[in-house]
């Protein structure tokens, strides 16, 4: 059985550009908008809390830290980031790994 157009369009990609998608920088570039998905809500429900229970808006703000929800949330999103395009990465590699297999195997068996 041979491959597909779109298997043998995919070989293609991914060996141009596996290497360039792994790289610590692009994973960030191209996951950090999800990782800020995750993020923004956090903040949202943080400074939206001080509208449904004035007590604990009080205490938490007597000890509260900007700077320590700013660094919190940046570090959610960026691990958030990583995490979804490592992942992608992986699945893509595993994916080009099995085409790669069958497509050896096929020019065996011919």
């Amino acid at each position: 059985m041979s491959l597909s157009a779109d298997e043998k369009k995919f070989l293609a990609y991914w060996e141009a550009n596996r290497l360039r998608e792994k790289r610590l920088t692009t994973q960030l570039m191209y996951g950090l908008p999800m990782g800020i998905l995750f993020a923004v809500p956090i903040i949202v429900n943080f400074l939206m809390g001080r509208f449904w229970y004035k007590r604990a808006d009080a205490v938490g703000m007597s000890q509260f830290s900007p700077s320590v929800l700013v660094v919190a949330v940046l570090l959610i999103a960026v691990f958030i980031a990583l995490i979804n395009r490592r992942f992608r990465w992986e699945k893509l590699e595993q994916q080009y790994l099995e085409i790669q297999s069958r497509e050896r195997t096929t020019k065996i068996d011919d």
